[in-house]
């Protein structure tokens, strides 16, 4: 926001000195004031203009970005209320219906044999 700001007012600084310059000569002296001077005042005024627009909609963005993430995460949050409980719904009758007791016995692997290995299909 700082920036948008001070481009708006180095705009207006440089405008208003052309053309006070150029009212001042015109005033006290017949000749004019040199076109650099007029050209740098110009672009000045045009630089800051348009890093004041450029900043500007940059600050938008943002504020735009901002509110679609924090929809997008209170959508998110709703939607994994509802699913972690249908999931764990889901488990459970699926148990249920292969008539498989819901506490299962733990059973210990075999050991493993230190001498084979096993053939992938590939020769080593």
């Amino acid at each position: 926001m700082t920036l948008k700001w001070s481009a708006v007012v180095v705009a207006a600084v440089a405008i208003t000195l052309c053309g006070t310059t150029n009212i001042v000569v015109a005033v006290l002296r017949t000749g004019e004031v040199p076109v650099v001077v007029n050209m740098f005042a110009i672009a000045c005024a045009s630089v800051a203009t348009l890093v004041a627009v450029i900043a500007h909609l940059n600050d938008r963005q943002q504020g735009r970005l901002t509110a679609l993430t924090e929809f997008l995460v209170a959508r998110l949050n709703e939607v994994d209320s509802h699913v972690g409980d249908r999931n764990a719904g889901f488990v459970e009758g699926y148990l249920l219906r292969q008539g498989q007791p819901q506490d299962a016995a733990v059973v210990q692997i075999a050991p493993r044999m230190h001498g084979r290995r096993l053939m992938t299909g590939g020769e080593d």
